[in-house]
């Protein structure tokens, strides 16, 4: 069990016990203690039991329930709280905006038990009439209620990402063939994903037999030439037999959009699937040049694969450096140092450190003294670790009027500066349209971070409109980041073609607060290459030299203006 699952166990506990109205202090330790064991940079279970009661933040009760927990893999208190809490109840700590203190009051006082119940309750407009609630809080819970049911059941691409190959490669060994491969949205590279889908060279028949009593594999759904199975970890699978048909179109065709797929097999309809060996080979029959699953979306690629190879998808490989990351400065869970050795370690030529600014007081942003000590250190270890170089920024909040939480005399100190909204998400474009170019427009403002705030699966972010918001980047030489950490992918990737027609730079940023978030970058890679993103549309893949000369370039503007 690692710190992770060890703190959302406490986290869990703190809340059930708020919500059962329990002693208040037993909540408040727990949820310090997930907080502190979130943000310990050794797994627990590789420390000693007698050094677990001298963390600071772990008392003696806190210390045996998480020696309970690594030697039995449950906790007794957390599992008693949940036995006496209504499944309908739990449910409700998956929405945001109801803290456990309103959860008491909805289930004891209103006597709601369920997501649906409350939703019902608040069209009729009853949540409004108690104590903590009002007209605003109902009406956010309504929309973020209809958001969450929407999405239950979906998940994020990094989640599916990480069961795929262990799914096919159980598949692969009950149906004894490697006749089998990924398809849909996963292989679109899409990023939520309701359903895995695979081609199996088989016959709905023959799946459905040796899937039958396997473990973990529940049939819910049967189709003439599909079978769709829930998994034990809630994950749909729908299995798509060739039945009568060649496995390479099977799989040609369940990784186009439907738009994609019908225009293709309207104007290429004499291709022998029988003789392709793989998806190339289809296109080398259609003489037309090779267009990836990932691509597969609009028609118009079709035209433009006519006309030429297409240019080559960006790997992660072409990432040079790491920009937005957060050290323990702020809320990150690592020195800088570290953070560095390990980007070195990785092949990466540069570090961004993007810390908090000051009015993220809740992530321990920086003051205008911190900023000044963080520099002197960054100064210091550039002179340890050079050639490699790790670059002064800051996560400035734009703030309710559009203005950075700094003076220009600070911002003019950094390297380069991240501009993000952090507070106040709830907006009218016209709100959100008016902070947004306002950050922008400042001289300072290097990368646009961010760009709508949105949470997959969990927030929909704030409105803006995409164009205007890309059209002042132009304006202003300002870069939109895509941030690659996978619940936010944001900007969306169907926004970036209209940035890349402004020649506007992207960013493929992880948003790292740990080393293991260096690897989010896989997903912003995957994001951008569906909208054919280059080396050359991609800040994070400028080397060094290239990237010192941008921002040389960028500070050169603003002394010039």
């Amino acid at each position: 069990m690692d710190n992770y699952q060890i703190a959302d166990s406490f986290s869990l506990l703190a809340k059930l016990t708020d919500v059962h109205g329990e002693n208040s202090f037993k909540a408040k330790s727990y949820s310090i203690a997930a907080f502190t064991i979130e943000k310990l940079p050794e797994q627990l279970s590789e420390t000693p039991q007698e050094k677990i009661f001298s963390i600071k933040g772990i008392g003696e009760s806190t210390g045996k329930k998480i020696i309970e927990l690594l030697q039995t893999g449950t906790l007794k208190a957390l599992e008693e709280i949940i036995e006496k809490t209504p499944p309908g109840v739990m449910e409700l700590l998956n929405i945001k905006g109801i803290g456990p203190k309103k959860i008491a009051t909805i289930w004891k006082e209103m006597e709601i038990e369920s997501v649906g119940e409350l939703l019902y309750a608040c069209k009729e407009n009853r949540l409004k009439l108690y104590k903590g609630f009002g007209e605003k809080t109902q009406q956010n819970v309504i929309e973020t209620i209809e958001f969450y049911l929407k999405t239950k059941g979906s998940f994020l691409f990094s989640q599916i990402n990480m069961m795929a190959e262990a799914t096919k490669s159980f598949l692969e060994k009950i149906f004894l063939t490697k006749k089998i491969a990924f398809s849909g949205a996963y292989k679109r590279q899409l990023e939520i994903i309701n359903e895995l889908q695979l081609v199996i060279d088989d016959t709905t028949e023959n799946i459905e037999n040796k899937l039958s009593g396997v473990p973990d594999f529940e049939l819910i759904e049967k189709n003439q030439h599909d079978l769709l199975y829930r998994a034990s970890v809630g994950l749909k699978i729908r299995l798509y037999a060739c039945d009568n048909i060649p496995f390479i179109k099977e799989v040609f065709f369940k990784n186009c959009s439907g738009e994609f797929g019908d225009l293709f097999a309207q104007q290429y309809p004499s291709i022998d699937y029988v003789n392709c060996e793989n998806e190339e080979s289809v296109f080398t029959a259609a003489k037309l040049n090779y267009i990836p699953a990932c691509l597969r979306e609009s028609v118009s690629i079709i035209e433009v694969a006519k006309k030429g190879p297409l240019q080559e998808l960006l790997q992660v490989s072409d990432i040079k450096g790491i920009i937005h990351s957060h050290s323990n400065w702020s809320d990150g869970s690592y020195t800088i140092e570290e953070m560095a050795k390990a980007a070195i370690n990785k092949g990466l030529e540069y570090l961004v450190i993007s810390d908090h600014s000051k009015s993220a007081f809740y992530a321990n942003g920086l003051d205008e003294n911190r900023i000044k000590e963080q520099h002197i250190y960054i100064d210091e270890l550039n002179k340890q670790l050079a050639p490699f170089k790790i670059f002064k920024s800051i996560e400035s909040d734009i703030l309710n009027d559009g203005n950075l939480d700094y003076s220009n005399a600070i911002l003019s100190t950094f390297d380069l500066v991240i501009a993000s909204v952090h507070s106040n998400l709830k907006m009218t474009e016209e709100k959100a349209m008016m902070r947004l170019i306002n950050a922008i427009e400042n001289p300072y403002t290097t990368i646009l971070g961010h760009m709508t705030g949105r949470l997959l699966l969990s927030r929909k972010g704030y409105p803006v409109d995409h164009k205007k918001i890309i059209d002042a980047c132009a304006a202003n030489n300002v870069v939109i980041e895509l941030n690659a950490h996978p619940s936010r992918l944001d900007i969306d990737w169907q926004h970036i073609d209209y940035a890349l027609e402004k020649n506007v730079l992207i960013s493929i940023d992880p948003d790292a607060h740990s080393l293991d978030g260096f690897d989010d970058i896989l997903y912003g890679v995957l994001v951008a290459q569906k909208a054919m993103v280059t080396k050359a549309n991609n800040l994070s893949s400028f080397g060094l030299k290239e990237l010192e000369a941008f921002l040389l370039n960028k500070k050169s503007s603003i002394i010039d203006n």
